[in-house]
């Protein structure tokens, strides 16, 4: 992106000017464009490459949803963990050195957060929001060209070490508690959930409302779906600058033409702190590189979502192909595979399943998630502008969060009372936006 928001707003015509105008067509864009349009609003949804491309974390990855994984990355422990891992070049964690103030101040406040309290608090909200995504998916997916693309068959939690399971043994009674369905497997009935695949782990839970959408499947169908509602959605649009009158964005221009909307949204991912600065608003968000492997579904392979714990390894299988994802990579906005990572996540997968075939023909792709230091994302509106909001920052469980996301952000945008407080998802907590 390139351009600024001082340029004058009246410089040539505008292309359109919907009640709406979401930047960005991945999941977090998607379903804000889609309870904005149920409402009522005119709505133009744009991507800077192809709708569910690549470019997308919304296309690659594994698609978890669920209550599954409603821990955010900044918990007690993690910083000495992460030094650990920094010394191995196939660790799931790393950060590439390089002189960034942004990054700085990105994990400083991360380390920040590292503490009981704070993580207690953040897995509350996240929690909450996996709930109400997950109801939301099941209404949606009801409908019949989405019901193939959204799975709940369970979720198999797998640890390697005993003091990792054990651990996880002694927080079941809290989160059942807390309304996500945990419980402890027996070794013969993991073998019943799964009895064509060989487990080398110290033991497993089970989370019956483990969930996962098919992707890119469930992002082109939404999409289709959106169009027939009457949503625009234009693929290859990247935006250069804005216009601005005062505290309004006036106009947005694209390399598909100027438009002139009521509202802007920003839901562009990891791209959306470069989005924001050309509006001069500094937010705190840094891209992760994940890595996804997609392989044939191999003989002994799992029939269901299984997550490899202490690895920080998801496995998924989708039909005749296993895909499996992981890493965090802070490296800005650097897309390019590094085959170590890759090779790093092949060796934590048959570390926990060492009879599984992987086949050497493989599809990798990676992808930028877009990660806050308290990972909860960036919701509402920014106070500098009358007619800027935000949907960003949903890091590495954005398919999980981002639907209920969208509905708060139309909530908003029709001047009703949202169904969660926004004061923790605004874009100052971290300082001045």
């Amino acid at each position: 992106m390139n351009g600024s928001a001082t340029n004058p707003p009246d410089a040539g015509p505008a292309r359109r000017d919907p009640d709406v105008l979401v930047l960005g067509a991945g999941i977090a864009g998607l379903f804000c464009a889609y309870f904005l349009r149920r409402g009522g609003a005119s709505v133009t949804v744009l991507d800077r490459g192809p709708v569910g491309g690549p470019q997308t974390c919304s296309s690659g990855n594994t698609g978890f949803v669920g209550t599954q994984g409603a821990a955010p990355l900044a918990e007690p422990g993690v910083l000495a963990q992460g030094l650990r891992w920094l010394a191995s070049s196939r660790s799931p964690f790393s950060v590439k050195p390089r002189p960034s103030a942004e990054l700085a101040s990105w994990l400083w406040q991360f380390r920040r957060r590292c503490n009981e309290a704070d993580a207690r608090a953040c897995f509350g909200l996240l929690l909450e929001m996996k709930r109400r995504s997950l109801d939301i998916l099941r209404e949606v997916c009801a409908e019949p060209d989405l019901a193939g693309s959204f799975l709940m068959p369970g979720m198999v939690v797998a640890f390697k070490t005993a003091q990792g399971f054990d651990k996880a043994c002694r927080s079941v009674p809290q989160a059942v508690a807390r309304g996500v369905p945990l419980r402890v497997l027996g070794t013969a009935e993991l073998r019943e959930l799964e009895p064509d695949t060989d487990f080398d782990i110290s033991g497993a839970l089970f989370n019956a409302e483990g969930a996962a959408l098919r992707v890119p499947e469930f992002v082109l169908a939404f999409a289709a779906m959106l169009a027939d509602l009457g949503v625009e959605i234009v693929g290859d649009a990247e935006v250069t600058g804005f216009g601005v009158a005062g505290s309004r964005i006036e106009r947005v221009r694209t390399a598909h033409g100027d438009f002139a909307p009521g509202e802007v949204v920003v839901a562009t991912g990891a791209w959306s702190a470069r989005c924001a600065r050309l509006l001069g608003v500094r937010l705190l968000l840094q891209a992760a590189k994940g890595y996804a492997i997609t392989v044939p579904a191999p003989p002994a392979g799992p029939r269901l979502p299984v997550l490899l714990s202490e690895g920080k390894v998801a496995l998924m299988p989708l039909g005749d192909r296993l895909r499996f994802g992981g890493t965090l990579e802070l490296a800005g906005l650097d897309t390019s595979v590094a085959q170590r990572r890759v090779d790093g996540i092949v060796a934590t997968v048959r570390s926990y399943l060492p009879g599984l075939e992987i086949s050497p023909t493989r599809q990798v792709w990676s992808g930028l998630r877009p990660c806050t230091p308290d990972s909860l994302p960036f919701l509402g509106r920014v106070t500098r502008y009358q007619n800027l909001s935000l949907a960003c920052g949903h890091g590495y469980i954005g398919m999980g969060l981002a639907p209920v996301g969208g509905r708060m952000i139309a909530q908003v945008l029709a001047g009703e009372q949202p169904e969660m407080d926004l004061a923790p998802f605004r874009a100052d907590r971290f300082g001045r936006a």
